[in-house]
């Protein structure tokens, strides 16, 4: 397993806790091995940092430990109750990233997770943004060390943190949470009167966050670019130069707006080809060897164009002669998108190697398409054209998969919102065409 601190900068010194195995494993607080023998760390105490875990079934996962690679036992004890609630593995990296950070606070301000104060959560947002210990008082004027959003993301995993130790008897743990009775969201469910009742829990710290901006987008020039760059038709020889499953998987992203990690998770018998109907694929939540999932774990049905249906043959034509039938027991309830020029060949394409394509793309495309554009703008895409055609907003959220069409009116409320004003700008245009009869 190897040490994960690419984002975080996570550099002070960190707290003990947890217990190694003789042969050199972390055993979290389960009491059961996380990983393989092999540790590939630095032996200098470098602190509190995430520790990527690679399972014994191929799958990874994240933990948090100390300087001296010994498992943080309180931290690893709340990862472990996200995996059991089968939290997807991008939010248990997440959160080891803010704990990692709270235990490089903690060891900071000599201070031991279980004895914080609340004034501690503010000194904690103050030490993310400048980083300086309590030995050090800066007077110069300096960028913060992560953005505020970062931050808010950071803080939450904390405080998700004391909430679930708030039920194992932790005092400081119940007085991060306030309980109101009102909101100030601009909208309201049906059933807002009912829910005053009760009342709801909000955190007491908390991190003012910017008005989200709209989601990033492609135009269609650009997406066009992107598939061009992966396989283009050569007329004359009538086949594809370059590589078909890349533009298979750039389309089909365009096309339907599933998620890469939906996408990585489609087998061939997901794929329903036409037959003189509407194609159609399934998302099927389903278990995948590098633990991309379905995001809520629910199913649903998308169509599709014939077009892509076609793609979609010949990417399986490709596979049949590069002799996918011969090593792979059984194709239809294979992985769609896998490694062709690589070994091992045929196995499930991991998220790593799109990511790697996106900065060759990225690279190819200067000029052409945005520098930072990811796989996640072709969602925003293909939600914004659906919204701009007309489609009702709630069809739109069930395609995309959202657990609540809330989410959806969140996001892409500003692509109506446009429309509307965009209407009204034009209502001298529309007011010319009306007859006013004589009084």
């Amino acid at each position: 397993m190897r040490i994960d601190n690419s984002d975080d900068g996570m550099s002070d010194r960190g707290s003990a806790g947890g217990v190694r195995s003789p042969g050199g494993a972390t055993i979290p607080s389960g009491g059961r091995p996380a990983a393989a023998p092999a540790v590939e760390v630095d032996v200098a105490d470098r602190g509190a940092r995430v520790q990527t875990v690679l399972l014994r079934g191929g799958e990874r996962t994240w933990t948090v430990v100390d300087g001296q690679h010994r498992s943080v036992s309180a931290a690893e004890e709340y990862l472990d109750y996200l995996r059991v609630l089968g939290r997807s593995p991008n939010t248990v990296k997440s959160y080891a990233r803010g704990l990692a950070l709270w235990w490089q606070f903690l060891a900071a301000y000599n201070l031991v997770w279980d004895g914080v104060r609340l004034e501690d959560f503010g000194r904690f947002l103050a030490w993310l943004r400048s980083g300086d210990t309590p030995q050090v008082a800066s007077i110069e004027r300096r960028s913060p060390r992560f953005s505020e959003e970062t931050i808010a993301v950071r803080l939450q995993a904390v405080a998700s943190f004391y909430r679930y130790q708030h039920f194992n008897g932790v005092e400081m743990a119940g007085r991060l949470y306030e309980r109101v009775f009102s909101s100030r969201r601009a909208f309201k469910p049906m059933l807002e009167h009912l829910a005053r009742r009760s009342g709801s829990s909000r955190s007491v710290v908390r991190v003012s966050r910017r008005r989200r901006a709209s989601p990033p987008i492609l135009g269609p020039e650009q997406v066009a670019a992107i598939k061009e760059a992966c396989a283009s038709w050569d007329r004359e020889a009538r086949e594809w130069r370059g590589s078909v499953r890349d533009r298979l998987l750039w389309s089909l992203l365009a096309e339907t707006g599933v998620r890469l990690g939906e996408a990585l998770a489609l087998q061939h018998r997901d794929w329903h080809t036409g037959l003189g109907d509407t194609p159609w694929i399934e998302i099927v939540p389903r278990k995948h060897p590098h633990g991309v999932r379905v995001k809520g774990g629910a199913y649903r049905k998308l169509f599709v164009s014939d077009e892509l249906d076609r793609l979609y043959g010949d990417y399986l034509f490709d596979l049949c002669e590069r002799g996918a039938e011969l090593r792979v027991d059984d194709l239809d309830s294979h992985w769609i998108f896998v490694n062709l020029e690589r070994e091992p060949r045929f196995r499930p394409l991991r998220p790593e190697t799109v990511r790697s394509q996106v900065l060759r793309l990225r690279r190819d495309l200067t000029g052409r398409v945005p520098e930072r554009f990811t796989p996640h703008w072709l969602r925003h895409t293909h939600a914004t054209a659906l919204l701009l055609s007309g489609v009702p907003d709630h069809v739109v959220s069930r395609r995309l998969g959202h657990a609540d069409i809330q989410t959806t009116q969140n996001l892409y409320g500003w692509v109506s919102e446009e429309a509307e004003q965009r209407t009204v700008a034009e209502w001298q245009a529309i007011t010319k065409r009306w007859r006013v009869s004589a009084c």
